[in-house]
This record gives structure tokens, sequence and C-alpha cells, in this order.
């Protein structure tokens, strides 16, 4: 530790003066601290992933934005060292490589265990990896090539700290680590003295050991945009998915089959609030709001990137954004291609031709700078980007990121931005459709007649397409102009949906459905923002608070998204009686959900955003998905097939993440909300109960049936609130800790579950009257069609198989 700052403060003496005025409007990234601007990453321009995506031809260009996509991590590597320390090594990537007999995910497992893409020329390690500081990381083949990546030379690294010095230096892509997606790095903080301390089997075996938060691990670990993305290719598949071969994978359909709880804490303990928090999150989803915390359990599915052309162009007649102050920041494609089709999506000085790309329709500044905020959330510049709020955690304010300041602090973002207009140009060859009568044995899966699949095509048409088409009739265009974003939307959007549920409309639509070119070029999504009224279903998603205004991505949401009005209304259900009322959704951005595209449906079950309609079939087969996508598209159409609670049962619509067994939430002092430490550390010796010898709370036992959200969904800060609102809702959620910790001190140590559940039930109320999404039941919602005969749904489904 003492060593980087050491050699911070060296390397600000030795800046220019412009420099180190810079140094005092914020942090500089590692790279600006010595020397290195963007100018000095150039893009790696080695087609070594040739096979995958399909083997479809690239140019040297679009060879250059899939190397981006692939390997690139922009000093990212920083943030998750930094997380390692502050979950208390629960969050291990080292460990997450690791084949060491201890832990219970191995290369050989890896597909099965964690879901993750092992990367083809590895082999497992069988013990110490001498050079890599006793540590049981995959090995190279002698028969590969070596990673052109990794080449030192061609592409130098970032000399700081003990690199250069004890430790290697190696290339700014790092070294390769036998799962796609994740980069090692040497640790600029492992000097000679933590050299001296390091011990692999201790790391690997003795919790004193490896939860020291002075530990040093010899090497940092970086993510690239792949670790999300890269998933088996559904046209492809490989014959073993613990060893892929590279033209097994695909780029851009997204980690379908990434276990993020078992990831994200590699000896799970379930006594612990957070592990049974993040197990919410079905395969193949993830809370992109975890580290930036917006005190919403929140997981989603990682996006597949199809037909961005195609996409483009929807963004050309709905999805027209405007931007102002630092919005106005983010690059568009004329700053780097001077001409042609790619310079239609911005016209000085405000409008943005956008398309939306998070699930809420937040990402709304043009498609450049929702890549490039891809890359800031998994951690580049994580010097600046952490200081805006506390990691995981929270506890304090969040303040927007200004890209202002990354472009002026950051020489990592600066070659982001620069590079990523060629990953948009891969996107622009790659994302082409996945059709099952393309996949080996899919046309055994094609065997309805001609005459059923055409009236699943009319059935769609009347029902599904004014949503899950781009090719749309004039009118529809002409009912949203330009999208409607803005205070005005929810009138544009009511005008649009009487629209569709005209006979004319749905006249127009036939023939365009019925059209033998209909799938082709067609994104299937309007791209709308649809109100969470309409869809019903869960509302944690729409409710993120991310992307509002004055919130961390304020500079990546269009000022159109942010006046976006209330959609009104919603029912929720209360957690303990089932019981039906009202919530008041707010205005601001909130209550919406993009559509999403329907290409390749049939290789993406379970459904719904957070994957939680149908079974989770970990066979990436063609048999496997196609298993998955009949029992998942029956559920979506008979909704009283889908999973029920386990306790209120018929009394709400559908499932509760609930609590597994017994847990505790506990919060170290260092980690407290800045504000409870205020209040609460004055009453130490008034209630020593409140604390424990450290200073730390600890809340339990919680009851096995808990509701999740009762916890995770606590407002711990209010948004945009004056200051008298923020004391009050401070006072009232202290307040609220007092009664939960004196009610739960009266259990015995050994209180079983009826009695804590007696405790808790006294709790709910408080809980829910400060709760920032009391809406518990994940798998309801988008019952559009499941009125129809049955005949017309197995019509439909015929035809949606097709996609």
């Amino acid at each position: 530790m003492m060593l980087r700052v050491i050699s911070c403060v060296l390397a600000g003496l030795l800046m220019p003066h412009s420099a180190l005025a810079q140094l005092f409007s914020g942090p500089l990234d590692e790279a600006l601290l010595v020397g290195r601007d963007e100018t000095t990453f150039p893009p790696a321009d080695e087609n070594y992933f040739a096979d995958m995506d399909n083997g479809i031809a690239l140019t040297a260009d679009e060879v250059k934005g899939r190397n981006m996509w692939m390997v690139w991590t922009g000093g990212n590597d920083l943030l998750w060292d930094t997380l390692t320390v502050d979950t208390f090594g629960q969050f291990d990537l080292l460990k997450t490589l690791s084949s060491h007999p201890s832990l219970a995910a191995k290369r050989s497992n890896r597909f099965e265990q964690l879901g993750l893409i092992n990367e083809p020329c590895f082999d497992e390690a069988t013990g110490p990896v001498a050079d890599r500081y006793g540590l049981w990381l995959d090995i190279r083949r002698d028969d590969c090539a070596p990673d052109p990546f990794a080449n030192a030379e061609k592409y130098p690294g970032v000399e700081i700290g003990a690199r250069g010095r004890n430790m290697p230096v190696w290339s700014y892509y790092g070294e390769p680590t036998g799962v796609l997606g994740l980069r090692l790095f040497p640790n600029p903080e492992f000097d000679e003295r933590a050299e001296n301390l390091w011990d692999a089997e201790r790391f690997y075996n003795d919790p004193d050991y490896y939860n020291d938060d002075d530990l040093v691990r010899p090497y940092r670990v970086g993510m690239s945009c792949a670790f999300c993305h890269v998933g088996p290719s559904p046209i492809d598949p490989p014959a073993d998915p613990e060893n892929p071969e590279m033209r097994n994978l695909n780029a851009t359909v997204g980690a379908q089959y990434f276990w993020f709880d078992r990831i994200f804490a590699w000896k799970p303990d379930k006594r612990q609030y957070m592990v049974q928090l993040i197990h919410t999150a079905r395969p193949g989803t993830l809370d992109t709001s975890l580290v930036s915390p917006d005190y919403i359990n929140n997981p989603r599915t990682m996006n597949a990137i199809y037909l961005l052309e195609e996409r483009l162009a929807v963004a050309r007649r709905f999805g027209e954004e405007r931007l102002q102050g630092g919005e106005l920041d983010n690059k568009q494609f004329q700053d780097y291609v001077p001409d042609g089709p790619l310079t239609e999506y911005f016209e000085d000085p405000d409008l943005s031709f956008s398309p939306r790309v998070l699930k809420d329709g937040a990402d709304s500044v043009g498609a450049l700078g929702a890549l490039n905020r891809v890359y800031m959330n998994i951690g580049l510049f994580s010097e600046e980007w952490t200081r805006h709020f506390n990691p995981i955690v929270g506890g304090r304010d969040i303040t927007p990121i200004k890209i202002e300041t990354a472009q002026k602090n950051s020489a990592y973002w600066r070659a982001t931005e620069d590079q990523t207009p060629l990953t948009a140009l891969y996107f622009l060859k790659a994302g082409r459709p996945d059709r099952l009568v393309d996949a080996p044995g899919g046309g055994d899966f094609l065997t309805e007649d001609a005459a059923q699949v055409d009236r699943g095509k009319t059935v769609f048409a009347e029902n599904c397409a004014g949503c899950h088409s781009s090719k749309l009739p004039e009118s529809a265009y002409e009912a949203m102009p330009g999208g409607c974003s803005g205070a005005g939307y929810l009138e544009c959007f009511n005008r649009y949906g009487a629209l569709t549920r005209t006979e004319d409309f749905k006249a127009q639509m036939r023939e365009i459905v019925l059209a033998e070119d209909f799938l082709e070029g067609n994104y299937l999504s309007s791209e709308l923002r649809i109100p969470v009224t309409l869809l019903e279903t869960n509302a944690c998603s729409p409710l993120a608070t991310n992307a509002i205004e004055g919130n961390i991505w304020d500079n990546f949401s269009s000022s159109t998204y942010k006046a976006l009005p209330s959609v009104g209304t919603i029912k929720v259900h209360h957690p303990k009686t089932g019981e039906e009322y009202d919530y008041e959704m707010p205005a601001g951005g909130r209550g919406y959900t993009r559509v999403p595209s329907l290409i390749s449906l049939w290789s993406s079950a379970p459904y719904l955003l957070n994957n939680t309609v149908g079974y989770y079939n970990h066979d990436p087969s063609v048999a496997g998905r196609m298993a998955a996508f009949e029992d998942g598209i029956t559920k979506m159409l008979w909704p009283e097939k889908r999973l029920r609670d386990t306790v209120l049962g018929d009394k709400v619509p559908g499932l509760i993440d609930r609590t597994t067994e017994q847990s505790y939430l506990i919060v170290p002092r260092g980690f407290q909300p800045d504000f409870l430490v205020k209040l609460l550390t004055p009453l130490r010796d008034d209630l020593p109960w409140l604390f424990d010898l450290d200073g730390n709370i600890e809340l339990g036992p919680i009851p096995a049936g808990t509701p999740i959200g009762l916890l995770a969904n606590l407002n711990v800060r209010l948004d945009q609130a004056d200051l008298l609102e923020r004391l009050s809702h401070d006072f009232e959620l202290a307040k609220l800790i007092i009664k939960i910790k004196r009610n739960l001190k009266e259990l015995p140590d050994d209180a079983s579950d009826e009695q804590a559940r007696a405790i808790f039930a006294d709790l709910i109320e408080p809980l829910l009257e400060l709760s920032k999404c009391p809406d518990f039941v994940v798998n309801r919602g988008h019952y559009f069609g499941t009125k129809l005969e049955d005949d017309d749904k197995n019509a439909l489904i015929a035809f949606l198989k097709r996609f």
C-alpha cells in the first residue's frame, strides 16, 4: 500500500504543470500517473478469435473491435482487487481461476459449476505453478502458439509500483488466464515485503490468512466485456462444454450459463445474508447495480447483441433523445467517422438517435455512450468512479461520475472512447441471428405444417408485433413521432396502444408478418419503453435509480429519459398476507421496461428479464436449449403453470424469493453508512447490545423463509431529497435498526426459525415503510397472449421457434 502511495507522489512531482493541475481536480488513473496517454494503448490487430462468431469474416478494423471486446480491461484490475478486500475474500477472482483441491470449482468442471467459458489451449493445473507464485492457475499448452495479446514488446504494460521492480510489467492486455474475459496482471502493490509474506497454500486453506485485509496478492485480475457476453454458439455448440473450441463460441450471445452467486462467493456461507441475496440471481443474470448500489435487488439477464445495424434503424424512427449538460460530453459516431451512414445518429446541437440498451431504457445518449458506460461499470477509472459511492455496501450519497472528469484524468477512458467505434463496427458485422433451422438437428424440432405456422404468423401479427417487430405500418411512426421521449411520453404511448388494437393496424400487420422476408433484418423489437402498469412484471428493475438525475449514470442517460412521467399506480402484494395494495410509481425515468428482441428466442430460455419463467437447463446443446424453450414458452403463455410461492401459494401471482435458512446480516464498522456511524456511535455505551466488541452491527437471526427483498430493498439513502428530508429519513432508518436489534436481542442463542419468525412479524411493516421496491413476486407479468385459445397458442409457438 505504502509503495503505491510513494510512487504516486513521486510521479506527481515529475509531472508537467498541466498534469499536476489535473491531480488536484481529482485522481489520475494509473496510466496517467506514470505518463502514459491514450496514444500508448493502440488496439490489438491479431485475428486470434477468427473461428468465433460462427467464423464470420471481419475486416482489419472489425478484428480490432472484437479484440477490444474480448481482452481490453482498461486498468479495471484495480477495482476487482479492491472488491476482494472489501468483501473479506468472499469474492476472489484468483480462486475463481484456480484448480486447487480445496476448491469446488476447477477447470475440469468450471462450466458446470460456474458457467464460465474455458479458453482453448489450456490444461488444468495439477500442482502449484512455479512461475505463478505457487497458485494453481491454468497452464497454456505447448502445442499452442503464444497468446498474441500478452506480447509486452508490442503492447507494453503500465510500469507502476512493484511492476518493473520485483514484479514483471507484462502487456497492457495482461496474460491469459484460461477463462475468456479474465486477464492476469502483476499487482503493483506486491513489493518485496509482500512477496516475503506470501504463502500460496495458506491463501487456499487458511481463513485467517486469506481474510486478512492487509494481504497483498501477487496478481490482480482484469475483466473484459467477454466475461459477461461470451457463450456457447447456439448453432455450433461444443460437444463438451468444459472443453470448447473457438468455433463453438460466440461473443455476442451473452453469458447465459453464468452462475453469479457461485462466482461472487467462492466459498458461500448460506448463513450470511449477502450470500442469500446474491443467490436470487438466476444463472445468466446479475445485478449491474450491485457495485454502485441503488438498494434494490435487481438481477437481470445479460444482453445478447443482435442486428445492431437494424437496431440503429429503429433508433432513427423511435429513438429521438435530447441531451444537455454532461450528457453532451458523450462521444458520437461522427467524432470518428467523417461521413457515411454512421453519422446519421446525432444532430447538432443536442439530438441523439439512440438505441435503449439497459432493461429500463436508461442508456439513451447514443450507441457509443452506452458502450463506454459498460467499460466504466466493470471498473475502468475506478480511482474516480468509486469516489461517488461506497462500493457494494453503499451508505452514502451517490453523485454522478462526470465524463468530463474521465476525459481529463484517465488515459484508459480516452483510449476506450477512441476504440469503441471499432467495436461498433464489429457488432455491425457480427451478431447475426442464430436460427434453429441452421443448428445441428434443428430441423427435428420444426415439424409443424405450413398451415399451423401461417396461423402462428397471424396470431403474432395481431397480438405481439406492435411491440416485437421493427417492421411496422407507417401509422405506428405517426402515432409516436421520434418515440415521444419526455414528459408527454404516456400520452403518445396510449395513442399508439389504441392504434395497435384497431382492425386496420392488425390487417396491415398481418400483411407485413406474412411476407416471405418478414424475419430478414427484423430486430423483432420496437425498443419502445413499456409502462410496468401494462407489463405487470416485477417493478424492481423499472424502479432502478442509477440513471436518474443526480445519480451515478446521470451523464449516460438523456434529459428526455429523466423527464419521463410517472406510469401511475401498480399493484403489489403484502409479503406476509399476500394482500394486494397500491404503490405509486415515481417519475423521472423510472417505471418502464424497453421491449426485448425476440431474435433467437428458441435459444435463450428461461424468460422475463430476470430468467424466472421456465426451468434452467445447463445443457447448451440444441436439444437442451429446446427443452428449456418449450418449458419457458409454455409458462409464458399458460401462467398458471409458473412456480408459485412456497408460503403464500395462490394468494400471490407467482414466486417470492426467500431465505433458505437462518442467516445474519453483518455490517462491519468500517462499512457502516456514514450517517449511521454519526447517529449510533454516541449510543454505544447506552446500547451495548447494538454493537459487538469491534463496533460491528449484526442483524439476525433472519429466519428461513424471509422475503429477500424485505432487507435487500431497504432504502438506505433517499434519492433527490433535500436536507430536511434526508435527516428525517436517516432518523427513521436509525430507529428501525435499533428496533430490529432490540427485538432480536430477546431471542436465545439457539433460536428456532419459529421464534425468529415471530419476532420478524413485528418488523415487516416498518421495513415496508422504508422499502425502495415493495414488489416481491419475481415471476409475474407479461400476460399478453395468455387468453388465446390453446390451438392459437401452439401455432404461435410454432412460429416463435423459427425466430
